[in-house]
């Protein structure tokens, strides 16, 4: 029995979800989206997801995280913060000696749906379909975060 933390890194929402595997079956622990507002200078966003992340880490007692790796386009703006706030997420790990491992968005797409070009609405009903979950996690970032822990179980335990 193994506890993964998918992280999906973002500034204004990152979503985590804590999934545990036992034989061939995932289940969820514990699941959700740190948010930040515009209105917060970017040290006080950072702070409250150092924060938060620090409460789900003690609360949810990963053996491991998987956090997805940023894939960018042409915003370079974006990708600073999220850089930034990916730091504080490794600190985080660092901290707690959790190990790391960093699967890109396609390898998540392909262990989770098959497909390493799958479309978001195919993995978060994927995503709640492995889980044996009632809705589609909302928001998306914490439905990515579940998938980017899947995946880490799945690629860090061969299957």
């Amino acid at each position: 029995m193994r506890v993964c933390l998918g992280i999906d890194p973002g500034l204004a929402r990152l979503g985590w979800g804590a999934v545990m595997r036992i034989g061939p079956d995932f289940f969820p622990l514990d699941y959700g989206c740190i948010e930040t507002f515009p209105d917060m200078t970017f040290t006080q966003r950072l702070m409250k997801i150092y924060a938060d992340l620090q409460r789900v880490i003690t609360e949810t007692r990963p053996d491991f995280a998987a956090v997805e790796r940023l894939f960018f386009g042409r915003n370079t703006t974006t990708a600073e913060y999220v850089w930034q706030a990916r730091g504080v997420i490794m600190l985080l790990t660092a901290q707690n000696s959790l190990p790391v491992t960093e699967p890109a968005p396609n390898n998540i797409k392909r262990t989770v749906c098959g497909n390493g070009k799958a479309n978001k609405r195919e993995v978060q009903t994927t995503i709640r379909d492995i889980l044996a979950l009632d809705d589609i996690p909302r928001p998306d970032d914490t439905a990515d975060a579940l998938a980017a822990a899947v995946a880490g179980l799945s690629l860090h335990e061969g299957g």
